[in-house]
């Protein structure tokens, strides 16, 4: 493993340096999960939530939250995104759904954590849309599934 880059040589943490870096077209696929009650899963399949429909509203809601992640993530660069694509898989034999989140930019540092971000946001989205059915609603396995560009290249998600 490389070192931590987000400390300094005294240990304190700091915004990392990429002025040097080359501008490449960098990739970020993240995806997470949320699983409920099979009857709440069947209004989000129905449309019938008495909030609209809630995949709708949870894509945008995550498309919002990859271009909100400097704001919450305190040293990650504000970045220019290119392209954001959310999207989800209703599984109804396991009662969950997947939030599959692209993003996409060309610059100087990563977009992993905008998907992620994007991930999550979707996620909270979906929870808050359906609690009033389902409080016991529980996300999980939120986790980077590739990279793409920059120094280091691709990397993949073990399987």
């Amino acid at each position: 493993m490389s070192e931590l880059t987000h400390f300094n040589r005294a240990g304190e943490a700091h915004m990392v340096d990429v002025g040097e870096k080359n501008i490449t077209r960098r990739i970020g696929i993240a995806e997470g999960w949320i699983s409920m009650h099979p009857e709440t899963l069947l209004k989000v399949r129905e449309g019938t939530s008495k909030k609209g429909d809630v995949l709708a509203v949870a894509r945008i809601a995550a498309i919002m939250g990859s271009k909100k992640t400097p704001d919450l993530i305190p040293l990650c660069h504000p970045i220019s995104l290119t392209h954001v694509n959310v999207d989800f898989e209703i599984f109804d034999e396991e009662s969950k759904i997947r939030c599959v989140a692209t993003c996409e930019t060309w610059g100087k540092t990563g977009v992993e954590m905008e998907a992620l971000t994007a991930v999550q946001v979707g996620l909270l989205t979906i929870y808050d849309m359906l609690k009033a059915v389902d409080r016991g609603m529980i996300m999980n396995n939120i986790r980077l599934l590739e990279k793409h560009g920059g120094k280091s290249g691709d990397w993949f998600a073990a399987k």
